[in-house]
C-alpha cells in the first residue's frame, strides 16, 4: 500500500473472513475498536514516513491487538524461588478446602447477610467471628480487607484527633511504601513518638501519658531486625501500664501466626496467642501471611471496642467479601480441627525435612538428565521473621545465556519463576506445589532443548 486511500474500510475488514472470526471470539464492539486503532495506527507511521502495512500485516495487527486485550494480566505462577510468603507471587496459597469454598458461594446466592435460622437479614460479621473466637478466645472478632485497614479502621474508631503513642523503632515502612506513621496520620490521630530508634523504656510509655493519649499502638517491625545496642519493654509490660491508665494497648502483630515457628527450626515468631495473654486489648494482623489464608485484616479482642469499629462508617468500605469469608473460614477451621500443618500449603513447606526436599530435587534432576542438587536456604518472607532462613536442597541448573533463559520461564503458562545466584539458575522445591511438578519438569525439558539449540547455534 503507498496510499492512504489504499486502506481498507472498517465495513470491509469486519465482512472477511478474518473479521467474522474476530467478531464471533471477541464480540463485536471490541473487534470494531481493534480494527479502529489498527488504521489509526497505520496512518499515524505513515505521515511520520513509514510505509502502509499491506493487507496480511494489517489482519496481524488487528490480531495482536486483540489477543493483547483478552490475555489475563493476573495469572497463576510457580514460585520456585523457595521464598515461601513471596508478596510479588500473592503471599499464602490457599488449602484445597478454602478454594472448595470459595467455588461454593462463587457459583450462586450465598447466606452472605442472610439470617436462615430467623429468615431475616443477617450480618456478615458472624461468619468467622464465631471462629476466631472459639480459636483465640477472645470476645469477639472483625474481618476486613486487609491488615493495613484493621489498623487504620482501629485508629480512626478509637483515637481520631486524639494521641496515639508509638515508640519511634515501630514506624517502619514496609513493601509498597506502607509506613505506619501515614496511615496513622491518615486516620486523624496524632503521633506521639517515644524513645529512641533503637531504645525505648517502659519509662518513655509513662511520660506519654501526661498527654493523655488515646490509646498506646504497639507495631511488628515486619522486616526487618534491631541488633546491638538496643532495647524496649515487653509488651506484657506496656499491657500492665496501660491497664493501670485504663488506655487500650493496640497490637499490630502483623504475620498473625498461630503456631510456633521455633518448632520448625525457625526463630520465634510472636504469636497471636501471645499477644493476647500479654494483654493487649485489640490485636490487627494479616490472613495472608503465617495464617496461611485469604489477604484480610483480621482484629481481634475486648468486644467494646470491636464494636466501636464494627459501627465506624469505614469499616463498610473495607469489609471483607463472600469469597474472603469463605476461605477465611475454611483456613480456620483446620487449626481448630489441628490439622494446618497437614492441610495448609505454606504449613506443609515450612515443616517439610531437608531430606524429603532433597529428594525431590534428586528426582527432578533424574528426569531432565542434568543440573546439580545442593544444600540452600529458603526464606518465609512476606514480613515475617525476617533474615531468617532454614536449609533446603535445590536444583542447579549452569546454561549459557541464564538471564535469557530465566526470560523464557516467565513466558511459559503458567510463568515459572525461579532465582539466579551467580550464573546458575536455581529451583527450590520447598515452595512448589506438589501437583505443579509434571508441568514444571515437561517446560523445564522442552525450554532447555531449545535454548541449547539456539545457544549452541
Amino acid at each position: 500500500m503507498t496510499d492512504l486511500r489504499s486502506l481498507p474500510s472498517v465495513d470491509h475488514i469486519i465482512q472477511t473472513d478474518s473479521g467474522l472470526a474476530w467478531v464471533a471470539k471477541y464480540g463485536r464492539p471490541l473487534t470494531l475498536e481493534a480494527i479502529r486503532q489498527a488504521l489509526e495506527m497505520a496512518r499515524t507511521e505513515f505521515r511520520q514516513g513509514k510505509q502502509l502495512p499491506d493487507h496480511t500485516r494489517l489482519l496481524q495487527n488487528i490480531d495482536q491487538v486483540l489477543s493483547l486485550w483478552v490475555t489475563p494480566t493476573l495469572l497463576p505462577v510457580i514460585n520456585a524461588t523457595g521464598v515461601i510468603l513471596h508478596t510479588n507471587l500473592g503471599r499464602a496459597p490457599l488449602s484445597a478446602a478454602s478454594i472448595q469454598a470459595c467455588m461454593d458461594v462463587a457459583g450462586g446466592y450465598s447466606n452472605l447477610e442472610f439470617d436462615l435460622e430467623a429468615g431475616k437479614r443477617g450480618s456478615r460479621l458472624l461468619h468467622a467471628e464465631t471462629l476466631l473466637k472459639h480459636l483465640t478466645g477472645v470476645e469477639a472478632a472483625l474481618v476486613v480487607n486487609n491488615n493495613a485497614a484493621a489498623v487504620l479502621l482501629a485508629l480512626s474508631a478509637l483515637a481520631r484527633r486524639r494521641g496515639v503513642v508509638i515508640a519511634r523503632s515501630q514506624l517502619v515502612e514496609i513493601g509498597g511504601g506502607f509506613r505506619v506513621p501515614e496511615v496513622m496520620k491518615q486516620s486523624g490521630a496524632r503521633l506521639i513518638e517515644i524513645g529512641a530508634t533503637n531504645r525505648v523504656h517502659l519509662s518513655d510509655y509513662e511520660a506519654a501519658l501526661a498527654e493523655k493519649p488515646a490509646l498506646i499502638l504497639h507495631a511488628h517491625r515486619s522486616n526487618f531486625k534491631m541488633i546491638g545496642f538496643t532495647s524496649e519493654p515487653e509488651l506484657g509490660e506496656i499491657a500492665e501500664l496501660c491497664n493501670e491508665a485504663n488506655i487500650p494497648l493496640v497490637d499490630d502483630l502483623g504475620s498473625g501466626s498461630l503456631l510456633d515457628t521455633a518448632r520448625y527450626g525457625l526463630a520465634h515468631e510472636p504469636t497471636v496467642q501471645e499477644s493476647l495473654a500479654a494483654g493487649a486489648d485489640l490485636v490487627c494482623f494479616s490472613g495472608d501471611k503465617l495464617l496461611g489464608g485469604p489477604q484480610a485484616g483480621i482484629i481481634i479482642g475486648r468486644a467494646e471496642l470491636v464494636n466501636r469499629l464494627k459501627k465506624h462508617p469505614l469499616a463498610r468500605a473495607i469489609r471483607a467479601d463472600k469469597l474472603c469469608l469463605a476461605a477465611l473460614n475454611e483456613t480456620l477451621m483446620h487449626y481448630l480441627k489441628d490439622e494446618a500443618e497437614r492441610e495448609i500449603p505454606i504449613w506443609r513447606m515450612i515443616s517439610a525435612s531437608p531430606e524429603a526436599l532433597k529428594a525431590r530435587a534428586e528426582t527432578w534432576a533424574s528426569h531432565l538428565g542434568r543440573g546439580d542438587v545442593t544444600p540452600a536456604e529458603s526464606t518465609v518472607g512476606g514480613g515475617s521473621l525476617p533474615g531468617e532462613t532454614f536449609p533446603t536442597f535445590v536444583l542447579r541448573l549452569r546454561l549459557p545465556s541464564p538471564n535469557r533463559f530465566m526470560e523464557r520461564l516467565r513466558q511459559a503458562n503458567p510463568p515459572i519463576v525461579a532465582r539466579l545466584d551467580e550464573d546458575t539458575i536455581v529451583f527450590d522445591p520447598r515452595t512448589v506445589l506438589p501437583e505443579q511438578e509434571p508441568f514444571l519438569l515437561k517446560t523445564l525439558t522442552t525450554l532447555i532443548t531449545h535454548h541449547t539449540r539456539r545457544a549452541s547455534a
